[in-house]
């Protein structure tokens, strides 16, 4: 999502920004469609799962898209608003965005960007995992002492920052680890493999345009497609990826739940 955004609004002023309600799921800042009009979007970047943009004036905004949430770019001020576009944001060169969020779980948020790590939502917030300071004995370090299973540490995001469902499920594949396997067991060579298999799962789901489920699509409004690269997410009963077993005897993918969460793994191949 950021880097189709950067791609069209990086470096570009924002002519007409309109808000249609007071809230997200938090309140928005007293003025907050007047306080980005007029200003320059100098940089997009994210932290974990949110959007930073950084303004000229030393702000920046924050964004969540939340459970239903959608950033769609489009060529001029649309004819008709949908009923959920909360926010929407024009450039000056004519490219439009709109915030439409059903659910209104998403949020958007102004702060001082020199002071961005201590923004509550932001603070404690683990490394990032496509970042160099993410390896291995990082990961290790993170794990050891957590009674936890791997799979409730890595959606821990004090561990590792914007790691979510999905991709937990296909990294723990990927590393042949277990996801019932106590956390603080993931050391040495296993937690080498988990780290990798976490930068790969990651790079390639961003190369395919994310996950598309239900309401999540791109700011061109195309679906991402990494869906279909799926190797054990959502294929409980099937075989997993490049599965030489007899699936109708073992009985495929498994699916059990954790911290609330389905996981999906292949218990023959992942220990």
């Amino acid at each position: 999502m950021c880097r189709g955004l950067a791609l069209k609004l990086e470096g570009k002023l924002l002519t007409r920004v309109e808000q249609r309600r007071k809230d997200l799921r938090f309140p928005l800042p007293v003025e907050f469609a007047q306080r980005l009009t007029g200003r320059r979007i100098v940089r997009i970047a994210r932290r974990a799962k949110y959007m930073i943009w950084e303004l000229d004036d030393g702000t920046a905004v924050i964004g969540h898209l939340g459970m239903s949430g959608r950033m769609v770019l489009g060529l001029g001020w649309p004819e008709v608003l949908e009923p959920h576009d909360h926010l929407i944001f024009q450039a000056e060169d004519g490219w439009c965005l709109r915030f439409n969020d059903a659910r209104r779980f998403g949020m958007m948020d102004l702060h001082p960007l020199a002071e961005l790590d201590a923004h509550k939502l932001l603070k404690g917030l683990g490394p990032e995992p496509l970042g160099n300071a993410f390896n291995g004995p990082s990961l290790a370090a993170s794990l050891k002492g957590k009674k936890t299973s791997i799979k409730a540490a890595l959606l821990d995001q004090k561990v590792v920052a914007g790691l979510g469902n999905i991709y937990v499920s296909e990294a723990l594949f990927r590393a042949a680890v277990s996801p019932k396997r106590s956390a603080h067991t993931v050391q040495g060579d296993r937690a080498e493999k988990l780290a990798a298999a976490i930068k790969t799962v990651l790079n390639d789901a961003i190369a395919a345009g994310g996950s598309s489920l239900r309401d999540y699509v791109q700011t061109d409004g195309e679906l991402g497609y990494f869906q279909k690269q799926w190797r054990v997410y959502e294929r409980e009963g099937k075989a997993c990826w490049r599965c030489n077993c007899d699936a109708e005897k073992t009985k495929g993918v498994k699916r059990i739940t954790q911290v609330g969460r389905s996981t999906y793994y292949c218990p023959r191949k992942q220990k």
